[in-house]
């Protein structure tokens, strides 16, 4: 009965043992963990990072793993864009494998169950041994129960030791032979540090899975100056923010084959920029260079359909801040660079997706000032939107525009060669066809009340008012 009394104690120590040494947690107070936050229609806000979906509804995790629900339907429109692209990001995820041979692990304490095994074998050992030497060697001696603590307090720590935080890509060389290559994780100081020059304009949190990037879509440059093929558009600002924030992973992962941007990309960006602008592929929704079309301004942006600012080319001017620190960082989580190496020395040769792997072993991206410009090929792996089918397929997560006005037409042989800020809320638009001046002159007010003056070069002025 003694024994039995024994037995049943060391096993519960190898019981308790192996429930301490849980892996995994939620989120805490005081982690540093970013919840983000979403907007409901009634003008309320609910704070958590999505967990799952179900039956129209969606689940967010909280501090200290409270879950909590929200019907979709209930989230404003922007809102429900981006539940909706989670919800299909992580069904992609779960129901399909598109890189079957690009597999991110991430490998355990191979020791971990050791001391469970040795454990066990001791308390069967001793089970089966004589109750006279148990009350002699272990129970009644100091030397026999400080072994067995000390064994039990060894088990603890293995136990609960963590996982390595790189993840390792197995990658398929042109010769069929398989190699594996050890990613580290991007530090969230790393990333933080390239966007601060540019604070408060931009901001950035993180969570475990992506660094959130958030501005109001307008640079701390002028814009649209030197635009010789115009589509009528203007900067206006956009709610880059919350929800709605770029989004970086943390844990870059090799693609089997990395997609081309002359065959994928030419609808959403594929990077954001330091300064909080999202940097689209070199050619437009049409297949054409951008740049060369004259599409561009002096500082390589321009305004889509949404009177969204946006760069096509490789800010480079950007350096001039930011020094020998990144310029952008595409959405597959590697870096962009500028003209010069992270040490200070001059670009290397590019691969032909126009980046390479040089000091540290992490590769990276650089700009340069002749095509593609920023990206050639997405060298990282990607989740497409898979609503929209190549060439004008997306990465998601993608942060949304929200337009004021309909879409514009060109204007043909209208140049741009002026533009200003008109008071604090407004700007004014100048450009030229043949000799002649035409003026767009805009402004909003504290109610997302949008006018839009608009005079041709007869001088003839026509009013639009829009509400946001």
């Amino acid at each position: 009965m003694k024994n039995f009394k024994i037995f049943f104690a060391l096993f519960s120590l190898i019981i308790s043992t192996n429930l301490l040494a849980h892996e995994g947690g939620h989120y805490h107070k005081g982690d540093g963990v970013i919840l983000n936050t979403w907007h409901l229609k009634t003008g309320s806000k609910i704070q958590g990072n999505f967990f799952f979906a179900k039956d129209g509804n969606l689940f967010l995790e909280q501090e200290e793993g409270v879950i909590k629900s929200v019907n979709i339907n209930d989230l404003t429109i922007e809102d429900q864009q981006l539940a909706r692209l989670k919800i299909e990001k992580y069904q992609q995820i779960n129901n399909t494998n598109p890189n079957a041979d690009n597999i991110q692990t991430i490998p355990t304490n191979p020791y971990k169950f050791v001391p469970f095994i040795l454990l066990s074998f001791l308390v069967l050992g001793l089970f089966i041994v004589q109750e006279d030497f148990i009350n002699k060697y272990i129970i009644n001696s100091k030397i026999g129960l400080s072994s067995l603590s000390f064994l039990f307090v060894i088990t603890i720590l293995i136990a609960c030791s963590k996982s390595e935080v790189a993840t390792t890509s197995t990658v398929n060389n042109n010769n069929n032979t398989t190699t594996s290559i050890t990613i580290p994780k991007t530090t969230t100081t790393f990333l933080d540090s390239a966007y601060s020059a540019f604070k408060p304009a931009v901001s950035t949190s993180f969570d475990n899975t992506y660094f959130y990037v958030a501005s109001n879509g307008i640079p701390n440059h002028n814009m649209m100056i030197g635009i010789t093929n115009w589509q009528q558009q203007v900067p206006i600002s956009q709610a880059y923010s919350g929800t709605n924030s770029w989004s970086i992973p943390l844990q870059p992962v090799y693609a089997t084959t990395p997609l081309s941007t002359k065959s994928n990309f030419m609808k959403g960006a594929v990077a954001i920029a330091v300064n909080g602008i999202p940097i689209f592929n070199a050619l437009n929704n049409r297949g054409e260079d951008s740049y060369k079309i004259g599409e561009l301004d002096n500082w390589g942006g321009h305004c889509g359909k949404g009177d969204d600012y946006h760069y096509h080319a490789a800010p480079l001017h950007l350096s001039t801040l930011n020094g020998l620190k990144p310029i952008a960082f595409a959405l597959d989580g590697f870096s962009v660079y500028g003209a010069k190496e992270p040490d200070g020395t001059l670009m290397s040769s590019l691969d032909s997706c126009h980046g390479h792997i040089t000091t540290g072993g992490v590769y990276h991206y650089h700009g340069t000032s002749d095509y593609p410009y920023v990206v050639g090929a997405m060298k990282g792996k990607v989740t497409l939107d898979p609503s929209t089918p190549a060439p004008e397929n997306q990465i998601i997560p993608q942060a949304f525009t929200k337009p004021v006005r309909p879409a514009t037409n060109p204007l043909n042989g209208a140049s741009i060669t002026d533009f200003v800020a008109v008071g604090t809320n407004g700007y004014m638009l100048t450009y030229k066809i043949g000799a002649k001046n035409g003026y767009v002159k805009y402004s909003w007010d504290a109610n997302n009340k949008y006018t839009f003056i608009l005079t041709d070069t007869a001088g003839i002025a026509t009013t639009n008012s829009y509400q946001r």
